[in-house]
């Protein structure tokens, strides 16, 4: 899943070529870096981050607003920011859900004689799935 998000951009006054960054879509979404390269590298990971926060608690992500409804502060600028949240959760995600199970009895037994980690082997497979579906 792909997102765009407005940010604004706005230049450090202490720092020659240094940028904060702020998603007003995003509350608390804060960040920056001493290039402007370097703030939409940053901006980008921090709202990854907040969405995928959001997206683990099972909570719905705020919609983006249009670009044009967004006014910065003097001296600042609107761009958007591009999230990539597959990459980012394959890479970041953390949060693990308990899910229970039904398999028949004979299974069962044959995985638990075999010493077989029922979460593995379902978290590979639902892996291996997924990988297959993003590549279609």
């Amino acid at each position: 899943m792909k997102l765009t998000y407005p940010a604004c951009f706005y230049p450090d006054g202490e720092k020659k070529g240094a940028y904060a960054v702020v998603v007003p879509d995003l509350p608390g979404c804060v960040s920056g870096g001493s290039t402007l390269a370097e703030a939409i590298l940053m901006g980008t990971d921090a709202a990854s981050g907040w969405v995928l926060d959001e997206l683990e608690d099972g909570k719905p992500i705020p919609e983006a607003s249009p670009l044009e409804n967004i006014t910065p502060d003097a001296g600042g600028f609107v761009s958007l920011l591009v999230l990539d949240m597959d990459a980012y959760a394959e890479k970041y995600g953390q949060k693990a859900v308990r899910k229970n199970l039904t398999i028949p009895a004979w299974l069962n037994t044959f995985a638990e004689n075999n010493h077989i980690n029922f979460s593995q082997v379902l978290q590979d497979s639902l892996t291996a799935l997924y990988q297959q579906k993003r590549q279609a």
